[in-house]
């Protein structure tokens, strides 16, 4: 066996990543491929239809959301460690492409990238309506009434938050947490886009979804914003300025996580995002996110989709970096524990 094989083998989950997050970059998320989020959706479906109580006291709601929550995590969590360290156990090579396929399908940022272009290509070719057409595919709210402002504000700001949920925190449970880890992230992710919602049905019943989607986002939520902070800097934007919104309005939101990367953004570009907007025909008050220094423009797409590729390379570098990092710390930490063992009396080794 060869020298090669051997290292690969021991680093087969970053080479995994790697080349999952270069296919990212060369194939994004093409229509008609299959992917795993599909059975992760199926099976929240399911579960909702078995678990949902159609009478009791209401609390019932919310202790059957969260069995839903842990019989969800529990079975991609599980499903995901056995076919992994299965498929390499039987045979490496398989199990590796398999870790590879399964890194690709978790990152999103060629797909996030090409959304937003096919808004700014809808406006310039075909005007408003077509606008609202192409944002309408990316966004939660009613973009019937959006004027090309509204339009390139909410590609704008689904650039922003998506930066962190697509990208950055898939990179972080990866390289952190293994396989596994990604998609567990990504399940729970998915239950917060199906359940997550503040209205009578899913109020008690999605909360822990929506809760515990806060909490896997919580760190990751952050450092994208530090890193996004780096790519309008590198990007020639408005670094200074991104900061100082950030510091200002990064809690201007329901969610603990959204507004951190919609301020870097909005501060970078100089632009005001964010604010009303109507989901299912409701008008919604939020507060705005920046700065009115100038009128949004269909450039800014193009703008915030360079600062997420360079905010995708600089998590990649980042999250290897820390992941080399935690296991140099573990090997000399085993090696530390395994000389104690050897200096310590026989009888206290029992």
């Amino acid at each position: 066996m060869g020298t090669g094989y051997v290292l690969l083998q021991h680093w087969h989950l970053e080479v995994a990543v790697v080349l999952g997050f270069f296919l990212d970059l060369l194939l994004g998320d093409p229509e008609h491929w299959f992917h795993p989020v599909r059975i992760i959706g199926g099976l929240v479906r399911e579960l909702e239809r078995r678990l949902y109580p159609k009478a009791g006291p209401p609390l019932a709601a919310f202790w059957n959301g969260l069995f839903l929550w842990l019989c969800c995590v529990g079975a991609v969590g599980t499903g995901v460690f056995l076919l992994t360290a299965g498929l390499r156990g039987i045979f490496f090579p398989l199990g590796f492409l398999f870790e590879i396929l399964l890194s690709y399908q978790l990152l999103a940022a060629r797909c996030l990238r090409d959304s937003a272009e096919r808004v700014a290509q809808a406006l310039g070719e075909g005007g408003l309506a077509a606008g609202r057409k192409a944002v309408s595919y990316i966004v939660g709210r009613d973009t019937e009434a959006l004027d090309e402002a509204g339009v390139i504000r909410a590609t704008v700001e689904t650039v922003a938050e998506n930066a962190s949920d697509g990208e950055v925190a898939p990179l972080f449970y990866l390289l952190l947490f293994g396989v596994t880890g990604g998609w567990v992230y990504k399940a729970v992710n998915t239950m917060d886009s199906m359940l997550g919602y503040k209205n009578a049905r899913y109020e008690l019943f999605g909360r822990v979804a929506a809760r515990m989607d806060d909490v896997f986002n919580w760190i990751p939520a952050r450092i994208a914003a530090l890193l996004l902070i780096a790519a309008a800097a590198i990007t020639g934007q408005d670094a200074r300025e991104a900061a100082r919104i950030f510091r200002r309005d990064r809690y201007r939101h329901a969610s603990p996580n959204s507004a951190q990367t919609e301020s870097v953004m909005a501060g970078a570009l100089g632009v005001r995002l964010a604010g009303p907007a109507s989901y299912f025909g409701e008008r919604k008050e939020k507060p705005y996110i920046g700065d009115a220094g100038r009128e949004i423009e269909t450039e800014d797409i193009a703008r915030a989709n360079r600062m997420l590729t360079v905010a995708s390379w600089l998590s990649l570098f980042f999250f290897l970096a820390l992941r080399l990092f935690c296991r140099a710390i573990a090997a000399k930490l085993t090696l530390s524990l395994q000389s104690a063992a050897v200096l310590l009396p026989l009888p206290l080794l029992f």
